[in-house]
């Protein structure tokens, strides 16, 4: 991925449309892949992955909550703790994050701490979401960061995968 730095700031077009590139592509799949570790351990399949200046991964997270007994081990929380571990700094300025579902408050007040670049997501969540589906937390002007945020990668997979989950999920409670 070494000229993924390139096509990791897809502008949009004159209609408001992002471009996504192969690099975008290839992250959201890497997500994909923690989201199917978080599915597997019967968690809500939520992943996550964090990438430097460069394109390489270096963070990578799924969600935990229940593994862990923890509400803030979110699949975004757990790849920027391991992000900032690589990086020795809990501030990752130029780094981009990409998951697969639209992300929380919580989630996106982390982003932000650690002046992520930007955050690209898949799915959008109607009910928790924090990029523009319930608070648009990224757009308030009185913060002292913001990031570029863009939704949409990958929706069918991403949502799918959720959808899939609470299927079974319903089915087994009757």
């Amino acid at each position: 991925m070494a000229e993924a730095g390139a096509l990791l700031n897809s502008p949009a077009d004159e209609t408001g449309t992002v471009a996504y590139g192969q690099a975008d592509n290839a992250a959201m799949r890497a997500a994909l892949e923690q989201a199917a570790l978080a599915y597997a351990a019967d968690e809500v399949p939520v992943g996550a992955v964090v990438l430097d200046a460069s394109g390489a991964i270096i963070g990578r997270g799924y969600n935990r909550t229940i593994i862990d007994h923890d509400p803030s081990a979110h699949a975004e929380i757990i790849a920027l703790r391991q992000a900032a571990a690589v990086m020795q700094n809990y501030r990752l300025p130029g780094a981009s994050l990409y998951v697969t579902l639209e992300p929380c408050v919580m989630c996106m007040g982390a982003m932000l701490h650690a002046r992520i670049s930007r955050v690209v997501y898949g799915a959008t969540d109607p009910k928790t979401g924090a990029c523009g589906s319930v608070l648009g937390v990224h757009t308030l002007a009185q913060l002292n960061h913001h990031t570029l945020v863009t939704g949409g990668l990958l929706t069918d997979e991403c949502g799918g995968l959720l959808r899939q989950f609470f299927r079974e999920r319903r089915a087994k409670r009757n």
